[in-house]
C-alpha cells in the first residue's frame, strides 16, 4: 500500500484516518506527520503498570485511557497514555485536549526529542494540566545514583509553561497530588 499524502499543505489528524495499520505509530506534530516504531517491551511494561497502578486511584469522574490521540486544532499527538475526564465520546478518534488531565510520555530512544522537547510545549500551549515523563534508558543529566526509571512531573503554571514539581527515581515511594493523591515508587513499574 503507498503511503498517503496530505490532503492540503501540512498533516491533519483527519489524515490519520487514511493511514496503513501496518504497526506503525502516527502521530501529528504542529503538522508534520511522525512515524514512530512500534514500542519495546520496556516501553509497554512500565506503561502498562503505570495503567494498573492508576486504576484505583483515579476519581470517578476520570478515566485512564492508554495510546489515544489527543485533538490539539489540527494536530494529533498520541502520549502514551492519558488521564481525561469524563464523558468520554466512544466514536471519536481522540480526546479533545480540553478533557486532557495528565499526559504521560514513556522516552524511547527515538522519541527523545519529541518527548522531551516539543510535545511538552505543545501539551503546555494547549492548557493540559500535567505532563509527565518517563526516563527508562540512561541519560544525559542523570544524577549520581540516581535509579531508573525516573519520573519528571509538571504542572501547568500561571506563566502557561510547564514546572517541574516532582523528580522521582526508582527506591523511594512519593506522594504526587495533582490532578489527584497517588503514590508511586517508579522501580514497581518494571520487573
Amino acid at each position: 500500500m503507498a503511503m498517503p499524502s496530505p490532503r492540503s499543505d501540512h498533516w491533519t489528524a483527519a489524515d490519520l484516518d487514511h493511514m496503513p495499520d501496518d504497526g506503525l505509530r502516527y502521530e501529528v506534530l504542529n503538522g508534520q506527520l511522525v512515524v514512530n516504531a512500534a514500542p519495546k517491551p520496556k516501553h509497554q511494561w512500565l506503561i502498562q503498570s503505570l495503567f494498573l497502578a492508576l486504576q484505583p486511584v483515579v476519581p470517578a469522574d476520570m478515566a485512564t485511557l492508554l495510546g489515544i490521540g489527543v485533538l490539539i486544532g489540527s494536530d494529533e499527538p498520541v502520549p502514551d497514555l492519558v488521564v481525561v475526564t469524563r464523558p468520554i465520546d466512544m466514536e471519536s478518534r481522540g480526546v479533545p485536549a480540553a478533557q486532557v488531565q495528565v499526559a504521560v510520555e514513556v522516552v524511547s530512544k527515538s522519541t527523545t526529542f519529541p518527548d522531551r522537547m516539543v510535545k511538552p510545549v505543545i501539551y503546555a500551549s494547549a492548557g493540559i494540566p500535567h505532563y509527565w515523563r518517563f526516563e527508562i534508558n540512561p541519560f544525559k543529566g542523570q544524577l549520581p545514583g540516581e535509579t531508573l526509571p525516573v519520573l519528571f512531573a509538571y504542572s501547568l503554571g500561571s506563566d502557561g509553561n510547564y514546572e517541574q514539581t516532582h523528580r522521582i527515581s526508582a527506591g523511594q515511594p512519593v506522594k504526587v497530588s495533582a490532578p489527584f493523591e497517588f503514590t508511586i515508587e517508579t522501580g514497581s513499574l518494571l520487573p
